[in-house]
């Protein structure tokens, strides 16, 4: 069968499109939008990131319904989708829009439509990933995060620190997370030598997350701190290995 889609333009991940625009696209087309709780629209301002997809499909006899959901990630972590319903059922004809917050709403509404009986559903489980918003792993904050990260590979003094790359993606952080990583070298040798290890996580405006390994120790001639930036935990443990053998 052959289904169009045409009835509802959806941006690509390459589009300019803002999370906020594109809530505020949708909630203008819906008719149902002022039913949407107040706290909802609230926690979808901080949106950092949007993903669109085709959650099913039925098209007979001129008339269709196509279900779609958006999700949007947030500041702290957590997501939040909207549900999105589109048919021709109304008398005009024309493509109509309703929105709902959980998918029994959805479900609930798409079973009043009247569609044939005798025609199953087309139906097409996330056909359609517009973008993909991985499951984030860390609670962020957004603190001056691209300046936060500017100042993290400023003061790294290891030769091998990460490029220029890593950097300009840095420059676009929209929130961060630090956290300790636990665990010393086998051997600390010199007295009051010390290694300290942290996780700088980076969140950026497409979802995608990037961690920077910092390790800060005491290896140095004249045991002054020094502070050392790696893109990677095993890089950043195989360095402190290296430092903590030349003092044994």
């Amino acid at each position: 069968m052959s289904v169009p889609y045409e009835t509802a333009a959806y941006e690509s991940a390459e589009s300019p499109e803002s999370p906020e625009e594109h809530l505020a696209r949708l909630l203008g087309r819906a008719l149902n939008s002022f039913e949407l709780p107040d706290e909802v629209i609230r926690r979808l301002d901080c949106a950092l990131a949007h993903d669109s997809s085709l959650h099913s499909a039925h098209h007979s006899a001129g008339l269709h319904r196509e279900t779609y959901r958006h999700t949007w990630l947030l500041a702290d972590g957590d997501a939040v989708t909207l549900w999105e319903l589109v048919h021709n059922t109304a008398p005009d004809g024309e493509a109509q829009h309703e929105v709902y917050t959980d998918e029994e709403e959805l479900q609930a509404s798409t079973a009043r439509l009247a569609l044939p009986a005798d025609t199953p559903d087309f139906e097409l489980p996330m056909l359609t990933h517009l973008s993909a918003i991985p499951e984030p792993r860390h609670v962020y904050a957004p603190d001056d995060s691209a300046d936060h990260a500017r100042r993290l590979l400023r003061r790294a003094e290891n030769a091998d620190r990460p490029d220029a790359e890593t950097a300009a993606l840095l420059a676009t952080a929209a929130a961060h997370q630090i956290t300790q990583a636990f665990g010393r070298p086998g051997r600390t040798g010199r007295a009051g030598l010390s290694f300290a290890l942290y996780e700088h996580a980076f969140l950026l405006p497409d979802g995608r997350e990037i961690s920077l390994w910092e390790v800060e120790h005491t290896a140095t001639p004249d045991g002054r701190h020094m502070c050392e930036v790696y893109p990677s935990e095993d890089r950043a443990r195989e360095a402190m290995e290296r430092r903590a053998a030349r003092q044994s």
